[in-house]
């Protein structure tokens, strides 16, 4: 028996619920302006998911400050790296800025002035990708700062409730829990690892427990807070975790200690203001699937093959903990989405599909972004994602 068409959203939240769609819903995961302009002739995100009829998941980021306790926004000029925004500042939290010269890509300073010390970061990028060549603290007692300095970051639901009534049955909505806001990650972890280095966070764990357990508690209190501002926001999925937190990075017992106590709690307070959350590990995850299961996820994502550079057997994956969350993700997009012929692409999406669709709970996703692809091979890609169904 054929099962009744959905639209985009059905499907997308029929798998969330782990439950079969009328066929695999397919979409993709944070598409690159870079990919955009270049291939694209400066498409927009519409306009991708129109073109190859993908199902659409839009990413939206609307935060509002809290004006009451004295924080309003600034423009960041758009010349920087990570400029031409609105950030939250406040009269105790400013934030100046500045070029870097001699360095190989364009790079730009972030001083943050407080009434204590003036905190900078330095953010550089090459066309593609931003990264962090220089961490915001630098010595232990800087993260006092942060906790009695940082503005907060509210939800701003009018502005969601305005995207939620434009997409309409088209897809779903997707929030984040915020990091910290120059440059940051959802996870608490993966934060801190940001904000202090990943390999001299690692080391603190056996260094100094304590100070790295503070760390964690001051982000986590401040993204509770963010997460509380979002009941009643029309958002379909809210982005945890990140890569920080894989087991490419770090070992299932610090997993245990440093990042489910802390990452836990929020997707608790984010189901308690009626959110669904899908937790983000790209790399390694094999090892600590069901530690990530444990915390109450919706759903988990990306499954990155060993192809590049993750460990994910999916159908391992599948069976393990796929009746316990959604799995998104398991595409390799740098072997079948640019050179490969399209029978291949298919054949890849067919695995997927196999691995692990039995019984719905699966969105096919790339496990990543990608910043070069062919086309047609994206095209291929949808194309066959539309012809597994669950009825046939």
């Amino acid at each position: 028996m054929r099962l009744k068409h959905m639209n985009s959203r059905e499907r997308l939240l029929t798998a969330l619920d782990r439950r079969e769609a009328d066929r695999l819903p397919a979409t993709t995961h944070h598409l690159m302006p870079y990919f955009l302009d270049t291939y694209m002739n400066g498409m927009g995100e519409d306009g991708f998911f129109d073109c190859f009829g993908l199902d659409p998941v839009m990413w939206v980021w609307d935060q509002k400050p809290d004006e009451s306790s004295g924080d309003y926004w600034t423009l960041i000029e758009a010349g920087a790296v990570g400029g031409g925004k609105r950030w939250i500042t406040s009269d105790n939290w400013r934030i100046e800025v500045a070029a870097v010269s001699g360095t190989r890509n364009r790079a730009t300073r972030y001083d943050i002035v407080t009434p204590a010390e003036t905190l900078s970061m330095v953010l550089e990028e090459s066309g593609q990708s931003v990264w962090v060549v220089e961490r915001l603290v630098k010595q232990k007692s800087q993260i006092a700062l942060i906790e009695k300095y940082a503005p907060g970051t509210l939800c701003d639901l009018a502005a969601i409730d305005r995207k939620a009534e434009a997409m309409g049955g088209r897809g779903i909505l997707r929030g984040a829990v915020p990091g910290f806001a120059i440059y940051g990650q959802p996870g608490c972890w993966q934060d801190a690892a940001v904000l202090y280095g990943i390999q001299a966070l690692i080391m603190e764990t056996f260094d100094d427990p304590q100070w790295v357990h503070e760390f964690l508690e001051i982000l986590k209190r401040r993204k509770l807070a963010s997460v509380a501002s979002m009941e009643g926001a029309r958002l379909d999925l809210i982005e945890h975790g990140g890569g920080d937190a894989s087991s490419s990075v770090i070992s299932p017992k610090i997993f245990e200690e440093f990042v489910a106590p802390y990452d836990g709690e929020i997707i608790t307070e984010a189901h308690r203001v009626g959110l669904k959350v899908v937790y983000h590990t790209c790399g390694a995850m094999m090892a600590i699937l069901e530690q990530i299961a444990d915390m109450g996820p919706d759903a988990m994502e990306t499954f990155t093959p060993s192809s590049l550079g993750g460990d994910t057997d999916l159908k391992e994956a599948k069976t393990r903990i796929g009746d316990r969350v959604c799995i998104i993700g398991g595409f390799d997009q740098a072997h079948f989405l640019q050179g490969c012929t399209e029978a291949e692409t298919r054949r890849a999406v067919r695995r997927c599909f196999a691995n692990a669709g039995a019984g719905g709970g699966f969105i096919l996703s790339p496990s990543d972004h990608f910043f070069d692809a062919d086309v047609e091979l994206i095209r291929a890609f949808a194309d066959e994602a539309r012809q597994c169904r669950y009825d046939v």
